[in-house]
């Protein structure tokens, strides 16, 4: 088939529909020539055209096709050296993902032939392979950028009144009883109207989605018959995954994402998406060549001295060098097609301490930091860190620039041990309370920096966290030894299920208190999907493999009191600021109150010491939250004032006497939440009362504010 190409543009990179043709760009320093292949179906196992790219421009190859239209299949095949001691890894005989690719059809279909040398061969990766790899690889697809966003605006939820749903796109809605079942599990299940019904009466703002970018199942899960279902194994950047789309057509699912964006808009919950920009699917040096080892190796990659190897500061077998110009352009090419074409409200970076290096130790001021900060579209979304990578010094909680916000590793290890019984320093405990200031004050930071969690997709789930003492993850094939072995978990008296309606009772009662915890903190509270229906994973706490009932919802075991309970939780902080303020504390006399904004009290009524904040021992304290002094203006420039509250923590299992402040901070106080008995109004009691406050349980006590 004869078909004209002309020089065309080196920019925007990737395959880009005028309506009369199509113009393609692939950045490739260091290869000497450039071949786009165009298929029919993503099934053909060799290109009907092949078409030099035959001009080069800056380091891209670049020509315009005319007559070609959206739905188009197409590949790369790239000239160069194959010398991997080196760093070149060029083999033509490889078709190649362009990384621009707005949509990939199809799959891979693991075979020897998508590897760049001879398997098995004595010499390894140094060896070179003849297979032609087209046939088993997926198809970029040309699209059609056009959709009507019928006036799309995003919610643009402050961040101090932001509620974060973090969930899986197939896990959420695939057995849901009231979803069509060809809808359950895709982008267009979580964007029908009994999805969003119900992340509107549980109080979410904001659902963030674990990795949507098309993603590789790893050979070795394949060839044992389980899958990559968290989906962390990112190879297109630009393009949602096929697999949560709910038909089969080429294309497709972008349409489908954009629909399922609308729909949460409407409803007013943003949409963040978890991002995976620090490494590829490709693995390590053994791994296969699907993209960008086979497009520029060295320019895409860090490459240890020895140039055959890569470094891994993500546990995966490589890393994107986010120091080299053409990959952070990638990068925020790939950020801002998701803003703005996609109309996404933020991201969660996995492991965004590896973005943060320059050479090899983590760096605040690195390039990557700057070019966002000075990026007038991405700088306005929500930007939410992972704080840490595998390498050395990759622990990085706290020490993220302004403009950020960070999955707080710390409150979750405070909160866990706390409420477990593990020896821990009350000072710190109300750190996280009221959002760690210790971490996030300087640099004129907010509470809101701090994303607080209990759990997150990766560890036991809410239910497991009180119901198993130690990890269980046989079903993933590796004999136990994958997965976090130090949970801060405690089973509350038996692991796993058990019919002892004491340790059920003291479960029920753990989760409730966590829960508590976790709404009440200063910061930006994030829910695990399901944790509030009581979801379990059997003790599996590392279920990165398993895609069948250990991840899924499961809608037919539904805890409704805990739903109930979270529910009216999430209500509960949504209607007082006291518990959202977008400021610190200040821990001082308020003019014309005379009281503090906040106050921390031992059982007895008196102040706290340092000797108190010290003891490892101590399980109980207090905390009074002054609600006419939450420093805040409203929309409109009035005051912003709430209730006042007090709070009683006792982690200890005994029954204990606390004693209600002086009358200097309200005269009556009434019982808002009881994690005994669930959210309700309960009984009212006197300043200086002495009330019996129940073993390993949390009382908030309100007193409500005159309003003028």
């Amino acid at each position: 088939m004869n078909m004209i190409a002309y020089p065309g543009h080196p920019y925007p990179l990737g395959a880009t529909w005028d309506g009369e043709g199509v113009n393609f760009a692939l950045y490739a320093e260091n290869a000497t020539s450039v071949e786009l292949c165009l298929f029919k179906t993503p099934k053909d196992e060799i290109e009907y055209l092949k078409i030099p790219l035959a001009e080069r421009s800056h380091h891209v190859f670049h020509a315009y096709v005319p007559d070609l239209k959206p739905g188009q299949l197409y590949g790369f095949r790239v000239h160069g050296s194959y010398e991997p001691q080196n760093g070149f890894r060029f083999n033509p005989n490889k078709l190649l993902i362009d990384p621009y690719a707005k949509a990939i059809a199809g799959r891979i279909d693991w075979h020897d032939a998508l590897f760049g040398y001879e398997v098995g061969h004595p010499d390894e990766d140094l060896s070179y392979s003849g297979l032609d790899s087209a046939p088993f690889i997926p198809k970029s697809v040309v699209v059609d950028p056009a959709f009507d966003w019928e006036g799309d605006e995003p919610p643009q939820t402050p961040y101090h009144q932001t509620v974060i749903y973090e969930a899986h796109v197939k896990g959420l809605t695939k057995t849901h009883p009231d979803i069509p079942e060809h809808l359950r599990g895709t982008y267009a299940g979580i964007g029908h109207p009994v999805t969003i019904q119900y992340l509107k009466e549980l109080g979410i703002t904001a659902i963030e989605l674990m990795p949507v970018h098309h993603f590789i199942v790893d050979r070795h899960l394949a060839d044992k018959g389980l899958t990559n279902y968290w989906g962390y194994n990112s190879i297109g950047f630009f393009a949602p995954d096929v697999r949560y789309a709910s038909n089969g057509v080429t294309g497709e699912q972008v349409t489908e994402f954009k629909e399922m964006v609308k729909a949460l808009h409407k409803a007013g919950i943003e949409v963040i998406l978890d991002v995976v920009y620090n490494h590829t699917g490709e693995g390590n040096h053994m791994g296969p060549t699907l993209s960008y080892r086979g497009i520029d190796n060295g320019g895409y990659y860090r490459l240890t001295e020895d140039r055959r190897y890569y470094m891994d500061y993500t546990g995966t077998g490589n890393t994107l060098n986010a120091r080299l110009p053409n990959v952070l352009r990638l990068i925020m090419d790939s950020l801002r097609y998701w803003i703005l074409e996609m109309h996404v409200d933020g991201f969660r970076f996995d492991l965004a301490a590896t973005l943060a290096r320059e050479l090899h130790e983590v760096d605040r001021l690195s390039a990557f930091f700057d070019i966002i900060h000075q990026d007038p579209v991405i700088s306005q979304v929500k930007l939410i860190a992972e704080p840490w990578d595998v390498g050395d010094g990759g622990y990085q909680v706290g020490k993220f620039p302004p403009g950020w916000a960070e999955w707080n590793g710390k409150y979750r290890d405070c909160v866990r041990d706390y409420w477990r019984g593990a020896d821990s320093v009350l000072g710190e405990l109300a750190e996280r309370f009221t959002g760690s200031s210790d971490l996030y004050k300087e640099d004129y930071r907010r509470p809101s920096a701090s994303v607080n969690f209990i759990t997150a997709h990766d560890g036991f789930t809410l239910h497991d966290l009180v119901s198993y003492n130690e990890k269980h993850n046989e079903a993933n094939g590796e004999d136990n030894k994958d997965g976090e072995s130090h949970n801060r978990s405690w089973n509350c008296g038996a692991e796993g299920p058990t019919d002892d309606p004491l340790v059920n009772q003291r479960r029920a009662r753990q989760k409730r208190n966590l829960l508590t915890t976790l709404f009440l903190s200063q910061g930006v509270p994030m829910l695990v999907a399901g944790d509030e229906m009581g979801r379990t994973q059997n003790g599996n706490n590392n279920a990165y493999c398993q895609d069948n009932e250990i991840s899924w919802l499961h809608w037919d075991k539904v805890d409704g009191d805990l739903l109930d309970f979270t529910r009216k939780l999430i209500h509960f902080r949504q209607q007082h600021p006291a518990f959202c303020r977008k400021g610190w504390f200040r821990g001082q006399p308020i003019k014309g109150i005379g009281v503090e904004d906040i106050a921390w009290f031992l059982p007895d009524g008196g102040d706290m010491s340092e000797e108190h904040w010290n003891q490892h021992f101590a399980k109980t304290v207090a905390v009074f939250l002054n609600g006419r002094s939450i420093h805040q203006v409203g929309p409109k420039g009035e005051k912003v004032i709430d209730d006042s509250f007090y709070i009683i923590f006792n982690a200890h299992h005994e029954s204990l006497d606390f004693k209600l402040p002086a009358s200097s901070y309200a005269k009556d106080w009434t019982v808002a939440i009881d994690t005994v008995n669930g959210v309700e109004e309960g009984a009212t009691y006197k300043a200086e009362e002495t009330i019996q406050v129940d073993g390993l349980s949390i009382m908030v006590l309100s007193h409500k504010v005159v309003r003028k």
